[in-house]
């Protein structure tokens, strides 16, 4: 991957930015199935569970991209 600023209607953007994008696109589905199965009502702070899950898929997104070099 190439880690030059991307230029978006004349804004500068991180590449960093699509990774960021897809881990929030690939929460949401977990969060609604954590919602539904009742996982998140034994959570003691639910905003800190929906941010430690953003962050750990997060952080899986990023180690799955480092290991395939992309």
């Amino acid at each position: 991957m190439r880690y030059e600023d991307m230029d978006l209607f004349g804004v500068y953007m991180t590449p960093f930015l699509p990774v960021l994008a897809a881990a929030a696109a690939l929460c949401f589905p977990l969060l609604r199935a954590a919602d539904r199965l009742g996982i998140a009502r034994y959570a003691w702070h639910p905003a800190l569970f929906n941010t430690a899950l953003y962050a750990i898929v997060l952080s899986f997104i990023v180690l799955a991209n480092g290991a395939c070099g992309l």
